[in-house]
């Protein structure tokens, strides 16, 4: 199953030419052809960009300083992307400017039901625990909705990303909910799901979760983050992204995965 806004491609055009020129690194779109009697389907063309996509978010071969100014500047993009002006790059109306965590919540509850192999009470648990307990004062900036370190290409031997790819989950939502997403990477294992907890982070010069998320906090300008709802934000995408696996184990169980190793 396929959520409906899947595989936007129109959108994705739209919020890459929007974004070209704001500090947000994008490859540069050249056009979007919605005929689908040309190719089968709406398609875009966009500039290819020739660089490095990493994996591995503990970076192995890479020096300690290398791997800093890596994450430095991970952090810096994103922050520029939560900070870039909806109205002044025309994407005003590119999302619902409320109540975002809820509708994500009743969205991704709904996924994972369509989806359900097997009962998992926790899961159940969590579909009944999150939509009481969202945070108060949530706000709104373009968000990515899936800023994983795979798609970043980074410049071939400098430590700075030159684009930022897969914008099909991208909308207005709350920053915070895509920065947590994006800081899973701390909490879940290799194992687990590319993460890297466990791992030596200051010996391989990768900053703690903590100074990560400092980091972030002050180039957005904000001078807090309220430890409790920094917590629902990370709850809140554990349970997204079970909702994302249990639609994959859903695919395998009926046959319709496209990747073999799914």
């Amino acid at each position: 199953m396929l959520l409906a806004s899947a595989h936007a491609v129109e959108r994705e055009y739209r919020v890459i030419t929007a974004l070209h020129g704001t500090g947000v690194p994008v490859a540069r779109s050249y056009c979007l052809c919605e005929d689908s009697s040309v190719i089968g389907t709406p398609f875009y063309i966009m500039a290819h960009v020739h660089g490095r996509v990493l994996w591995d978010p503990t970076l192995p071969g890479m020096q300690v300083a290398e791997r800093a100014a890596i994450y430095d500047d991970i952090n810096r993009v994103i922050a520029t992307l939560h900070g870039v002006s909806v109205a002044d790059v025309g994407l005003v109306g590119y999302g619902r400017s409320e109540n975002y965590l809820q509708r994500q919540i009743s969205r991704w509850s709904k996924q994972y039901i369509a989806s359900q192999t097997e009962p998992i009470e926790a899961m159940n648990r969590l579909i009944e625990w999150l939509p009481a307990h969202i945070p108060s004062g949530e706000t709104m900036a373009v968000v990515h909705g899936d800023l994983r370190l795979d798609n970043l290409i980074f410049h071939e031997s400098e430590p700075r990303i030159i684009a930022v790819l897969d914008w099909e989950l991208s909308t207005l939502g709350d920053p915070l909910v895509d920065f947590a997403y994006h800081m899973l990477t701390w909490h879940l294992t290799a194992q687990e799901f590319r993460g890297m907890a466990r791992a030596d982070l200051a010996g391989l010069g990768i900053p703690s979760a903590e100074q990560y998320l400092r980091t972030y906090a002050e180039r957005t300008g904000r001078l807090t983050i309220d430890p409790a709802q920094w917590d629902f934000y990370l709850v809140y995408n554990m349970f997204r992204l079970a909702a994302i696996l249990q639609g994959i184990a859903k695919r395998v169980e009926d046959g319709t995965a496209a990747n073999a190793s799914a």
